[in-house]
């Protein structure tokens, strides 16, 4: 029912971070405390976002959450986590400031409605977007201001990556009550523009074993993720670095590659085995590595998440052939969907020694897209209330 009491609502965007240095396994579960520092990549939102309308008002007589337009049970605990912390801040923030007070009552329960335009629990870090779009926008709708890591990290340990543009580091930290694990950018998405991003969406359904339940068990039965995170993480942290800083391709794409690798490893290393990866991800492997060859250095890198979905790093003067090969051994279906999404690719057709260096009888269908995007900006508040997702009763707008 349509409230006269008036809400006040809050739109806003957050980007998908994919990371080139994993973060697998947390030291403290309730904190979402991570037992490795990682570094990501932030992907621009013109391709890939979650946007968020969180609204507030003395009518509403509970929190509600609504994702891609289905109602969730707000009483799932990472999500209680995030408004816990969230109002917990806001009280703090009222009791510090001098005599001032915020403009809303802390009383007041919240809608929350968040949709993803790209798919979600499929291995493109949707939960990372997505909790980070959730914290950011709560932050504005109940007046908090400051470091928001600790409240996106409570929801998905990587959503505090998403609250910066560019290239984010997660500093694992040492405290045990975590104020130290933040994160932070190490350069700003226009520090190389030359950095493309290319998204292979293998599929678009839901993962079998979650991230949380694969990072559990890993932490568990694995002495492969252990060496990991003690012994192999810190060089890899302060080598990326320096690949990004000065704009290493050759280093950036060798690491990225190889930490892609170690991680799936670990995973194959816990007991009984998890493995993210489809047959049509180890094809998209050898592709990368036959067109690298080919080259004789390293053009393209693929990284893959707890999902087959590869995302594959290359330079803007590199995207059109590496597509064209995608093209010549990833044939697209005959449903007429645009193959490719995104940033324009020009059609470039192969030479026929890299159709022979390639070496792969094609798999028609396997790659259902791909996304073609780049580096881009942190979360933004939008500033139409057009865009809200919520309507003026607090309940979601219909789809349109």
């Amino acid at each position: 029912m349509a409230s006269e009491k008036p809400l006040v609502a809050v739109t806003c965007t957050a980007p998908v971070n994919i990371a080139v240095v994993k973060y697998w396994g947390k030291r403290d579960e309730d904190l979402v405390l991570p037992i490795n520092s990682s570094l990501s990549v932030t992907l621009h939102q013109d391709q890939l976002k979650a946007t968020t309308t969180a609204a507030i008002s003395e009518a509403f007589t509970e929190d509600r959450v609504w994702l891609n337009g289905s109602e969730q049970d707000v009483g799932q605990p990472r999500l209680q986590a995030c408004l816990g912390e969230i109002r917990h801040l806001a009280r703090k923030c009222r009791s510090t400031d001098d005599g001032d007070s915020l403009p809303l009552s802390l009383g007041y329960k919240v809608h929350v409605a968040s949709v993803n335009n790209f798919p979600t629990a499929a291995g493109l870090a949707s939960s990372a977007a997505g909790y980070a779009c959730l914290a950011y926008t709560l932050a504005r709708v109940y007046g908090v201001e400051g470091e928001l890591s600790e409240v996106a990290r409570r929801g998905s340990g990587s959503a505090c990556r998403s609250l910066y543009g560019g290239f984010v580091e997660w500093q694992m930290g040492e405290r045990p009550d975590g104020k130290d694990s933040v994160a932070r950018q190490v350069a700003p998405e226009s520090h190389w523009p030359e950095l493309r991003v290319l998204v292979l969406v293998v599929s678009a359904e839901k993962k079998q074993t979650g991230s949380t339940a694969g990072m559990q068990a890993s932490v568990a039965t694995s002495a492969l993720l252990k060496f990991r995170a003690e012994s192999v993480v810190p060089g890899r942290m302060a080598e990326m670095v320096r690949c990004i800083r000065e704009r290493d391709f050759q280093g950036f794409g060798l690491l990225t590659m190889k930490d892609s690798n170690q991680f799936h490893a670990t995973c194959l290393d816990t007991f009984p085995p998890i493995s993210y990866l489809s047959d049509t991800s180890r094809r998209i492997i050898h592709l990368v590595h036959c067109f690298n060859a080919h080259h004789g250095q390293t053009k393209v890198a693929y990284t893959f998440d707890a999902g087959p979905n590869a995302v594959v790093f290359t330079l803007d003067n590199t995207v059109d052939e590496f597509v064209a090969a995608v093209r010549h051994s990833f044939p697209p279906d005959s449903k007429g969907d645009k193959f490719v999404k995104g940033l324009p690719v020009r059609p470039v057709l192969l030479s026929d020694e890299l159709k022979a260096a390639l070496a792969m009888e094609p798999a028609p269908g396997s790659v259902r897209y791909i996304i073609s995007t780049q580096v881009g900006p942190g979360p933004q508040m939008l500033d139409d209330p057009h865009l809200h997702l919520l309507g003026p009763d607090g309940l979601p707008k219909p789809a349109t």
